[in-house]
């Protein structure tokens, strides 16, 4: 009997249980569908990336025999269509637990003839959603607890790689994948697919892993693994990482931990994806996000340098460090006082690495109005946390060129230069002055 294997955010052949599933039933079909409503709100880096990463899985089909079906349209139609072209009698799928994804699935069940079934195995997480739960039954909201609780449950090792096995049904039409988005020519962006997930990985565990507990917070370093884009789209399996680290590798094992965190917390309040997790922080005085300093805020110009450096690169990468996302993310909602959706959103357009569940959550712990929330009062300081993890300038100085020529940390205070460095604009805030600000409005929601 043959069988359609939907990819998602599963786009790999290695650690798989969805394709062991739709394997035992007889031959395979290679599914994916172009959904509109997810590729709308994407931006270039993320759609050029998935288009990449599509081409790349083709490839490694073919080298086992088969290709990847492509169809566009809305999943509930285009995925009926495959299985009645192809005499399917099952639909396999990695389970998917985000507020579209669930909706969507649920959909497509209910579209498939009867005798069709839909069937979830494994999903984008070491453990999925769920599974990990506090003693009287409800989902934790808090991470260390449910940090203790995701180790002691413990996870599966990778699953086998079954793929010089799998019998692959190819006869059926497909569309060409799509060329990239015009706007991707400008954006440096990783190699696709899952050879260079592996690749990425195996070299980044080889060099710097060791040095990552000390290192991870210095963007100027470039010492993180990289490794985000492609948990994303699942060219990799959090489990196979999870399976090469040792006892010295806690801080890493607790980075991957906390993405499981945070698609728990959307999973069971699928309303934090756009709404405060904590209400009341929604009292408080906000500024309108059309203006001049939202704008200068998106473009890299707000005069703080390792402000400017964040918001370049991530323009220019369609990625950006995550202890810059913090201080990015802090200038926002606390100097300029503008709402963490406007954040996120900006982010979420044109991050590579755009996960709703942990952009959208980062964005209100720095808000200090989500779970774990960072006390509101803990506003970053742009300037001493540029000299703390960009000591000697050098990551301001590679996205920022007007500040090139100025050594070592006074490229983080270029207004105390005798010589203002040419073509840089001013501060368009004072930080101490909106931290004040900031937080006599927090009071105002506490009174």
């Amino acid at each position: 009997m043959t069988s359609v294997l939907w990819f998602r955010r599963d786009l790999r052949l290695r650690d798989h249980p969805a394709l062991h599933e739709a394997a035992k039933d007889g031959p395979v079909v290679a599914l994916f569908v172009l959904d509109p409503k997810l590729l709308k709100p994407a931006g270039a880096a993320r759609v050029a990336f998935m288009y990449r990463t599509l081409r790349a899985l083709d490839a490694d089909l073919h080298e086992h025999g088969g290709s990847l079906i492509v169809r566009r349209g809305d999943p509930a139609n285009a995925v009926p269509e495959v299985v009645r072209a192809a005499g399917a009698s099952s639909v396999h799928v990695s389970a998917d637990f985000g507020p579209y994804g669930t909706q969507r699935d649920d959909a497509v069940e209910k579209a498939l003839a009867d005798d069709v079934s839909f069937v979830r195995t494994g999903s984008p997480y070491a453990i999925a959603p769920g599974r990990v739960v506090k003693g009287d039954g409800e989902p934790f909201k808090v991470y260390t607890p449910y940090y203790r609780a995701w180790k002691e449950h413990g996870y599966r090792a990778p699953a086998s790689t079954i793929t010089s096995r799998v019998e692959w049904h190819t006869s059926l039409d497909s569309i060409d994948i799509p060329a990239d988005p015009p706007e991707a020519k400008k954006i440096e962006l990783p190699d696709p697919g899952e050879d260079a997930a592996l690749k990425t990985w195996r070299a980044y565990r080889k060099k710097s892993l060791s040095g990552y507990d000390k290192q991870r917070d210095r963007p100027d370093l470039d010492a993180t693994s990289r490794m985000s884009v492609y948990l994303k789209w699942g060219c990799i399996h959090p489990r196979t990482m999870l399976a090469d680290l040792g006892p010295g590798d806690e801080t890493y094992r607790k980075e991957l931990a906390w993405r499981e965190f945070y698609a728990t917390v959307l999973s069971n309040w699928p309303e934090s994806a756009r709404e405060y997790f904590l209400p009341q922080m929604a009292k408080m005085e906000y500024a309108r996000p059309n203006t001049k300093a939202f704008t200068a805020w998106q473009e890299g110009k707000t005069g703080f340098p390792i402000v400017d450096a964040g918001m370049r690169q991530l323009l220019a990468q369609g990625w950006m460090h995550n202890r810059v996302r913090m201080i990015v993310a802090s200038f926002l909602t606390k100097d300029l006082h503008i709402e963490w959706q406007h954040g996120a959103r900006h982010f979420m357009q044109h991050l590579v690495d755009g996960d709703l569940a942990s952009n959208n959550h980062g964005w209100q712990w720095t808000a200090g109005t989500g779970t774990d929330a960072a006390p509101y009062f803990r506003v970053f300081n742009p300037v001493t946390q540029g000299q703390k993890y960009d000591p000697s300038g050098d990551y301001v100085r590679r996205w920022v060129p007007e500040l090139a020529g100025i050594e070592g940390k006074a490229v983080h205070e270029p207004w105390d230069l005798d010589e203002q460095p040419r073509g840089y604009p001013e501060r368009i805030v004072d930080h101490k002055e909106e931290r004040r600000v900031a937080l006599e409005r927090y009071q105002q929601t506490r009174d």
